[in-house]
């Protein structure tokens, strides 16, 4: 696993880079954040093919608490994927609902994500 910054507009946001699945369950992200955070960046950029896939079943409640974990440390996340192939009705309200909100983001690119979490 490696963590690449990015710098924009005085934002400082680590992608994490590796070929093999990094978030199987909620706590694995909180070795993530720490990084993050002694690395100096607000914000994280992950991508769906280092999630586990039962993350993006909500009935496994993956998801939510591994995101409940980025708001209690006030961290910002993008989240690079395609998720039009997932068929669950509560999962694209999930993601609708997390984009309006800004803190937890479903994107379709890095240049998205860092354009996002830049601001």
């Amino acid at each position: 696993m490696q963590i690449i910054i990015h710098s924009h507009a005085n934002t400082k946001i680590a992608e994490l880079i590796s070929d093999k699945v990094v978030i199987a369950k909620s706590e694995d992200i909180l070795d993530i954040i720490g990084n993050a955070y002694y690395d100096g960046a607000d914000s994280i950029i992950l991508h769906e093919k280092n999630i586990i896939s039962d993350f993006f079943d909500l009935k496994t409640k993956i998801a939510g608490e591994t995101l409940q974990k980025f708001s209690n440390y006030r961290m910002r996340l993008a989240i690079v994927g395609e998720f039009s192939k997932y068929s669950s009705q509560s999962l694209k309200e999930f993601i609708f609902e997390s984009n309006k909100n800004k803190r937890i983001n479903f994107v379709d690119s890095i240049a998205e994500a860092i354009n996002i979490l830049s601001k």
